[in-house]
């Protein structure tokens, strides 16, 4: 339903948009940059939907959204803000689920790590994607077939890190493509 993700700076935007030319051939090309921090099941924010409209309380979603957020208060209460960087391209060329290739920058922080880790400790890891399986990346582009060495020329394309600071982390609602809440660290 919902998942946490870092809010990235323009210069990340900037640097999809300056590799668009390159991903010609590839099934989907994203045109909207995420990096998730962990991603959240029904169960982590099921609500009373009865009791909602007995009540006249706000609607389902708001009301996931607010018990989410009211979940999330534990394991985030003690996360300072923190450094991500990102530092290349890289290539998942057996994804867990959907087509392949994926290729992805390449995201390093040690909290980030640590705040996925903590939080899949409260709330459980997706298998396969999450936990020990867990690589901080922003997917570019996946499956289709890009031309021959199309992938090894962005793997080996060479730019210089982004390195920003995080201070909040976004409530992602997939359904409406939008960051649905914010949580200040």
């Amino acid at each position: 339903m919902f998942s946490l993700n870092v809010p990235l700076p323009p210069a990340v935007d900037r640097l999809a948009a300056d590799l668009h030319s390159k991903l010609s051939g590839f099934d989907r090309v994203r045109e909207r940059q995420t990096l998730v921090c962990k991603r959240f099941g029904a169960a982590d924010v099921r609500v009373d939907e009865d009791k909602g409209a007995r009540e006249r309380g706000p609607p389902p979603r708001q009301e996931a959204l607010d018990r989410l957020r009211e979940r999330l208060r534990r394991p985030l209460a003690e996360v300072d803000s923190f450094e991500v960087a990102a530092t290349g391209i890289d290539v998942f060329d057996a994804p867990r689920s959907g087509s392949r290739p994926v290729v992805y920058l390449a995201i390093e922080s040690g909290a980030l790590l640590r705040l996925h880790r903590r939080l899949c400790a409260a709330f459980g890891a997706v298998e396969g994607i999450e936990g020990d399986e867990y690589v901080p990346h922003v997917t570019l582009a996946r499956g289709g077939n890009p031309e021959p060495g199309a992938v090894v020329d962005l793997v080996d394309a060479e730019f210089d890190p982004i390195r920003w600071r995080v201070h909040a982390l976004d409530v992602w609602d997939p359904e409406y493509r939008e960051a649905a809440a914010t949580v200040d660290l």
